[in-house]
């Protein structure tokens, strides 16, 4: 109700709902969902009355998300069967995995692409290690997972597949996450408000890089229709 972005216009869950699937066919990278105001000179909101205030919504979008994923898992094993039995034989499953690694390949060229314009547009340069250790960290680890996917892939090598899975919440979600939630809660900023916003875009999309990745690796180590996901 307190918000300075939208007003309190989306404070039903239907609303908020309808909203978010607006927010998701535009193409947005980030959905906020507070529960509290970060305009200057705002009330703090009790964390119990703050969880009130999007639990609800949160549960749904997650309950959505899921819904998505195992859809999608069923489609894949049910195409698998169907090629499955048919008379003539085709290495349908390595045809579908190659499909899957190229729609990874071209969402780590569209985050890449926006990096340059990240870049381009920005006034000055982005130097990580002048701004955040964490962001030097995430640097580093999407570099070595770069490296490494390649690496992996090259020699079909399930070992470093598996060892591409360990540490990603740790080196890759959580620091970019913390960073990003700082930002829009407006405990971290980076000085100039477009500096901020950008280092946050980038921290962001170097996550993202870094979840298709790891989507690449799995085509390794998990059953076709367990590709991308947890397993």
């Amino acid at each position: 109700p307190d918000s300075f972005s939208d007003g309190g216009k989306f404070l039903k869950n239907y609303s908020a709902k309808h909203h978010i699937k607006k927010m998701i066919n535009d193409g947005v990278d980030i959905i906020d969902i507070g529960g509290e105001s970060t305009k200057p000179g705002s009330q703090d909101v009790y964390s119990k009355n703050e969880w009130k205030r999007i639990a609800t919504t949160l549960k749904k979008l997650k309950k959505r998300d899921k819904e998505i994923n195992e859809f999608q898992q069923e489609v894949r094993r049910k195409v698998l069967t169907h090629y499955s039995v048919q008379s003539e034989k085709v290495d349908i499953a390595n045809g579908l995995i190659l499909i899957n690694m190229v729609v990874d390949i071209e969402r780590i060229g569209d985050y890449c692409k926006n990096i340059l314009d990240l870049a381009i547009n920005h006034p000055t340069q982005i130097i990580s290690e002048e701004i955040s250790e964490d962001l030097t960290a995430i640097e580093n680890e999407v570099q070595l997972r770069f490296d490494k996917t390649l690496e992996a892939i090259n020699k079909q090598d399930a070992n470093i597949a598996k060892d591409m899975k360990k540490g990603y919440h740790e080196q890759l979600t959580g620091k970019s996450d913390e960073i990003v939630n700082s930002v829009l809660s407006g405990q971290l900023d980076f000085g100039p408000p477009s500096k901020t916003a950008a280092v946050a875009l980038y921290a962001r999309y170097l996550k993202r890089i870094g979840a298709h990745l790891k989507n690449i690796t799995t085509t390794l180590v998990n059953p076709f229709d367990s590709i991308g996901y947890k397993h």
